[in-house]
């Protein structure tokens, strides 16, 4: 006798006896027989219709399912937002920053009447000079006392001394810069928008107060002069005012008093002093006192002792203990020429010097 499920007359003949069948793996389930593109009629059907066995179904037309629906209409809300908050943005798109001023530059030499006073030390001149009283270094340039203006904060004014202040003593306190000829202290404070005006007045300096070296900074010929004394007297005074909603202004006047000796001289060479009178007018933008970074619009300096003969744009070349002025003056200047500088030079009054 067969087994549960087998025919009751055994397995018929010319069938593989125990396989199992090839088609036996394969189910046909509800939703497999639903997506079937033929259909067999009924019995019914064939018999009223004297239709063939099979009919073909029309195509089932799915729809979309709820997951996918709703993933495009939050993609078409979220493009509809972006486009409204695009057209409807409250933020004005940031304007055009104006273009930076350059700096004008005025550099007066100063004539010795007689011989450059000298002693063998640079506190005995100072003690015996205008400068007795003046304080060292940066302490000479203290910040006044500050209050906010109509568009700019107390920490922004603040700002905009301290930047001019931190300018005023790498250009004219660093040793480095005064007779090493390093320029990098200096230049990075200075705005991007003068950095092309500082390199070419220092690549290629002339003394046409767009490329003087020497309204930049303060420096001495290595050559001639270096420091008997880092100690540099200073006195002087910082002044801020709003000019416009936009801008500050840092208005600077300061006095510094170097002691100086021949370079290369013994230690207890003569020393004569060397003063240098620094007006300085600085502009801060917005960016400006983000970055702490100045924008140097003018410049007006006055130094001696010097020749007039010598030419003060490029670096100071100061007289020094015994020496004096060359004769000759200045070169004359011809009013009808373009494009040439006009010749300035005065005379160093006899009380800016030592009492020696």
């Amino acid at each position: 006798m067969g087994g549960p499920g087998d025919p009751p007359d055994g397995t018929p003949e010319g069938a593989p006896g125990g396989a199992e069948d090839e088609y036996r793996s394969v189910v046909f389930d509800e939703s497999f027989v639903r997506a079937a593109r033929l259909q067999e009629y009924s019995a019914h059907e064939r018999m009223t219709d004297h239709t063939p066995a099979v009919r073909r179904r029309p195509p089932l037309h799915r729809g979309l399912s709820r997951q996918a629906l709703v993933l495009v209409v939050l993609i078409a809300l979220a493009f509809g937002t972006a486009v409204y908050m695009g057209v409807r943005n409250p933020y004005r798109a940031p304007e055009a920053r104006p273009p930076v001023e350059p700096l004008r530059a005025t550099v007066v030499p100063l004539v010795p009447t007689g011989k450059v006073p000298g002693a063998t030390g640079a506190g005995y001149l100072y003690a015996h000079s205008p400068a007795a009283h003046y304080d060292v270094g940066a302490e000479g340039i203290p910040l006044p006392a500050v209050r906010r203006t109509a568009h700019f904060s107390e920490s922004q004014v603040v700002a905009a001394l301290t930047a001019a202040k931190d300018y005023i003593v790498a250009s004219s306190l660093y040793p480095e810069v005064l007779t090493g000829g390093q320029v990098n202290p200096v230049r990075a404070l200075l705005d991007a928008g003068q950095l092309d005006q500082f390199d070419q007045s220092l690549g290629h300096p002339a003394a046409d107060g767009r490329h003087t070296p020497t309204g930049w900074l303060v420096r001495f010929d290595p050559a001639r002069a270096e420091l008997a004394d880092r100690a540099i007297r200073v006195q002087g005074s910082l002044e801020a005012a709003e000019t416009d909603p936009e801008t500050l202004e840092v208005s600077a006047d300061h006095t510094f008093v170097y002691a100086l000796k021949p370079t290369g001289s013994a230690a207890k060479a003569r020393a004569s002093l060397f003063t240098v009178r620094r007006e300085l007018r600085f502009r801060f933008s917005q960016d400006d006192l983000r970055l702490h970074q100045v924008q140097l619009t003018a410049s007006y300096a006055e130094a001696g002792p010097l020749s007039c003969a010598e030419d003060s744009a490029s670096r100071f070349r100061p007289l020094l203990a015994g020496q004096t002025a060359r004769a000759g003056g200045p070169p004359a200047t011809d009013p009808y020429a373009t494009g040439s500088a006009t010749a300035l030079c005065g005379t160093l009054a006899a009380g800016a010097q030592p009492s020696v």
